[in-house]
């Protein structure tokens, strides 16, 4: 089992750096004006963005399901950001919604930040501003891997990735 664990916390820890590769390469294309590629990403901007959110939402299944990781409460406002994110975007993926964008760039945001100071709070414990409980800390780090890489980390880059992918500019019509 606990070699299952960690291909498994070395599996999602990959995909989370796949996904800020992805970000640095849209942001990089935006900056660079690549219209013909930011073009072609904008066609899969949505669909990708529920593959990442329901790829983090799975993964955090599993690591409290089946390997027991216990969440603390941080990482439960960062469930409720990822879990209708995920849903909402997949519906979005085959249902144009209005204010997909607004809605999708709000629950991301909100996971965003709250994964993002989860994130530091790893690291400096002494940052918790009475927000954690005393018998799940939210400054204990289950795994860790490329010495960055742990799971408020993975929910800021499935949440950075989603916000960059549907804000990409729509297709002009010519």
């Amino acid at each position: 089992m606990d070699m299952n664990n960690e291909v498994f916390e070395l599996f999602f820890a990959l995909l989370s750096l796949a996904t800020l590769a992805m970000i640095i390469v849209i942001l990089v294309s935006r900056l660079l004006q690549a219209k013909s590629f930011l073009g072609e990403a904008e066609k899969i901007a949505v669909p990708f963005a529920a593959l990442i959110t329901t790829t983090a939402m799975l993964g955090s299944l599993y690591f409290s399901e089946v390997v027991h990781y216990v969440p603390c409460r941080l990482c439960w406002y960062q469930r409720f950001a990822m879990y209708p994110l995920a849903i909402f975007l997949i519906v979005a993926s085959f249902k144009k919604l209005r204010h997909t964008k607004l809605i999708a760039v709000i629950l991301a945001g909100v996971g965003g930040t709250v994964s993002t100071y989860h994130w530091f709070l790893e690291r400096f414990p002494n940052l918790d501003a009475g927000v954690c409980d005393a018998k799940v800390p939210c400054g204990r780090i289950w795994f860790q891997q490329f010495g960055f890489v742990t799971l408020p980390f993975m929910a800021f880059t499935a949440f950075l990735g989603t916000i960059v992918l549907v804000t990409l500019p729509p297709l002009e019509k010519s």
